[in-house]
């Protein structure tokens, strides 16, 4: 009998997990659910493969799944369908029929044939996690054994097209910026390796001693030329030996801690953190997940060691019932407009829709933020970039003056 590997909701509301052997994926949440458990979350025990399989399929592997925005989109119009009366079956064969990329189509339409063979829908997304992780097949088994699934699916929706929002201003704000990295080293490089060598005949054949920002600048371009190359290799396996070496608890949560005390860009980070706990937190106990439940969740999905950490000595706070803002605040990663929203909520009874609220807040700072610290780094790059030009250029002329100085 195969062995699976699951994360549920058990009757007092914390977070379980382990391993159960069953004849099937859908006999193990039957099981569980006569337990008095919500099952978030199963999936056969050998399916990961060990760390370099993955990393072969993260790296080398095709898209097999949907992406964000096709996972939103999706979400999104079920929402409105079964909002409307359908049902599901006419649901998903509207959305198979409408889908724009067969990659689309295919998925749905697998989606649909486990729904018509009888299995739930959640049990169905389960069966995709490359297309819907745990967090929304969790939120959806929730929202069917609660008889709410419609609002269950606009709340998602809500919350990846939030997500998706804001990962776009940040990679629409890092555009140009790269951009102008890329432009500025390429003409770095060009002038080192393809003009520098034109003027390098004409100053061995005078034969005069060469200011010293030119022969560094002759220097820097010999480097650039014969070992270039072998740096930029050089590069490439130092950045993928650093993703697996992040893969580690150790690394990663040193590197996360490092992310969040870096002056200026560690504040954007905090604000980004604090949207993301609070907008999934808050959709979380919306769709009546418990507290502890939701905290554990959360701590899986925030992406984060050192707040997943905090977020896990606050679930054991809360357990105690001694609240969940004060150590959230003794951890110091969040912000203290977060920290203290979510302390409203607690003593209102109104947590959910306060962390909402503060998810609304944070993104917008967020978003300025973002654009803040573009304004500032532009300039800066700019002025750095014309500035290594200059100095090649400056290296260059100082020479030729040199040479001229002679010959008369």
């Amino acid at each position: 009998m195969p062995a699976f590997r699951y994360t549920a909701i058990a009757a007092n509301g914390d977070l379980v997990s382990g391993f159960l052997e069953a004849p099937s994926e859908a006999s193990l949440i039957e099981q569980l659910r006569r337990q008095g458990s919500l099952p978030m979350r199963a999936e056969p025990a050998d399916r990961a493969g060990g760390w370099f399989g993955g990393w072969l399929r993260a790296e080398f592997g095709q898209r097999r799944g949907l992406s964000g925005a096709e996972v939103a989109n999706v979400t999104r119009e079920l929402a409105v369908m079964l909002q409307a009366g359908q049902d599901l079956d006419r649901a998903l064969r509207f959305l198979v029929d409408t889908a724009g990329a067969p990659r689309v189509a295919r998925v749905l339409g697998a989606l649909r044939d486990a729904v018509r063979d009888g299995s739930p829908l959640a049990a169905a997304l389960a069966q995709h996690p490359e297309s819907f992780p745990r967090l929304y097949v969790g939120l959806v088994r929730a929202g069917e054994a609660g008889g709410m699934l419609a609002p269950t699916l606009a709340r998602l929706a809500d919350l990846l097209e939030r997500q998706r929002a804001l990962r776009s201003s940040i990679v629409s704000a890092l555009i140009y910026p790269s951009i102008l990295v890329a432009t500025g080293i390429g003409a770095i490089v060009l002038l080192l390796t393809q003009v520098l060598p034109q003027f390098t005949p004409l100053f061995e054949q005078a034969g005069a001693s060469l200011p010293l920002p030119t022969r560094i600048v002759m220097g820097l371009g010999a480097f650039v030329s014969a070992w270039g190359l072998w740096v930029l290799l050089a590069v490439g396996v130092l950045v993928l030996i650093g993703r697996q070496a992040l893969q580690r608890p150790g690394p990663r949560l040193m590197v996360d801690r490092l992310v969040l005390r870096v002056p200026v860009a560690g504040t954007l980070a905090r604000e980004v953190l604090a949207a993301r706990f609070a907008r999934t937190l808050g959709t979380l106990l919306q769709n009546g997940v418990p507290l502890v439940g939701a905290l554990g969740i959360v701590a899986d999905v925030i992406g984060n060691r050192a707040a997943e950490s905090a977020v896990r000595e606050a679930t054991d706070s809360a357990k105690g019932g001694a609240g969940l803002a004060r150590p959230l605040q003794q951890s110091g990663l969040f912000p203290i407009r977060m920290v203290y929203l979510l302390r409203l909520g607690e003593e209102t009874a109104q947590l959910g829709p306060m962390a909402l609220r503060a998810a609304e807040i944070h993104e917008e700072q967020s978003r300025l933020g973002i654009e803040r610290i573009v304004s500032l780094l532009v300039p800066v790059l700019i002025v750095l970039i014309g500035g290594a030009v200059a100095g090649i250029v400056s290296a260059l002329m100082l020479a030729m003056l040199s040479l001229n100085d002679l010959a008369q």
